[in-house]
């Protein structure tokens, strides 16, 4: 006579049986076959050594593209119809468009039970990520500058886009549309996300008015061999983790989020459509939410991480570091994007080519 043995696990280690048992199946599914992880992401946004860790643990490769800006990330996968890759990191304003094109696959919460970790808030900051979008960083947006090239501390955005003569030819700007007139309406006392068209005329205006002085509409390096590390250019736009990985070149590097606001914003990985490896895709999300994996790729990239189990293993002088963890003051005159109208995206687009022509 057999006999049937039923064993029951407590809810808290049915994520632990996961986190071990599914590596060793993929592992063994897949043996015979070749892995390759397909991601699109920025550049300097991903620990390599981490990167091997995952594909020593799952025996599989992982393949990297590169975008320079929100811009052309959507252009890119515009040109493929979305096709092409198995994980892209995107922007959370971009979120709800990518779903709308079918781009995006659903993930499958039960294997990627680390997503446990990750703080309600962020996925809450954009609807479109339940569901769809796992959190990987946030941050601001800001201003990083040389502060031994300058006669005095960078405050606003007025200072940058009306600069004192050490600046003047000697300025960087991202290219990226939202950024670039985003600012200069917050720099003019309106938000961000003005769908107003006399705003949007003054912005103009403004950008113009600086233009003469800016050397290129760009991203800059992060290397030590950065334009900023050089002294070449004297203040660039730039995103509030990439100030610290360029700072550690050169300690007279400071950042500023300015006084008339900025934006705030949350990086998401998202599973497409289009995948033939959604299982091993769902391993990776699950992979770098570990909390010591998070912890670690954290301090790599010197950004906030949305994993609540991960901060309690960071420094102390990490989590007190207010270019990583604004304070209140910071994050109240900062403003998400918000989705735009049709109208008002078309006439951005137009102030933005006539502006970097």
């Amino acid at each position: 006579m057999s006999k049937l043995f039923i064993i029951r696990f407590s809810g808290r280690l049915l994520p632990l049986l996961a986190s071990l048992i599914l590596p060793f199946l993929y592992s063994m599914s897949h043996a015979a076959g070749t892995n390759e992880l397909r991601i699109l992401n920025w550049s300097e946004y991903m620990d390599p050594e981490i990167v091997k860790e995952f594909e020593a643990k799952y025996n599989a490769t992982v393949k990297f593209t590169y975008f320079e800006s929100d811009e052309t990330r959507t252009d890119m996968l515009l040109e493929a119809d979305g096709i092409g890759y198995d994980l892209v990191l995107v922007n959370g304003i971009n979120l709800n468009a990518y779903r709308k094109r079918g781009w995006l696959a659903p993930l499958e919460e039960e294997k990627i039970p680390n997503m446990r970790h990750i703080d309600r808030r962020w996925i809450e900051a954009f609807p479109a990520a339940e569901g769809m979008g796992a959190p990987f960083f946030w941050g601001t947006l800001g201003i990083a500058y040389r502060r031994d090239l300058v006669d005095k501390p960078l405050r606003s955005w007025m200072d940058f886009f009306r600069p004192e003569k050490k600046l003047q030819g000697s300025i960087v700007m991202v290219k990226s549309s939202r950024d670039v007139i985003g600012a200069a309406l917050q720099a003019l006392g309106y938000s961000t996300n003005s769908i107003d068209n006399q705003a949007l005329n003054e912005a103009e205006a403004l950008l113009l008015e600086q233009k003469p002085h800016v050397m290129s509409y760009s991203y800059i390096s992060l290397s030590k061999k950065s334009a900023l590390v050089t002294g070449e250019v004297v203040a660039s736009m730039i995103y509030s983790g990439d100030a610290l990985m360029v700072q550690e070149h050169n300690e007279n590097i400071a950042y500023v989020v300015p006084e008339e606001g900025s934006n705030l914003w949350v990086d998401y990985w998202v599973l497409m459509q289009s995948s033939n490896q959604k299982e091993l895709a769902m391993a990776y999300i699950d992979f770098i939410n570990d909390p010591k994996i998070a912890a670690r790729m954290a301090m790599y990239v010197y950004y906030a991480t949305p994993n609540l189990a991960a901060e309690p293993l960071l420094p102390a002088d990490f989590l007190a570091n207010p270019v990583i963890y604004p304070d209140r003051a910071v994050l109240e005159r900062s403003e998400f994007y918000q989705e735009l109208p049709a109208r008002n995206i078309k006439k951005r687009n137009t102030v933005f080519s006539r502006v970097i022509r």
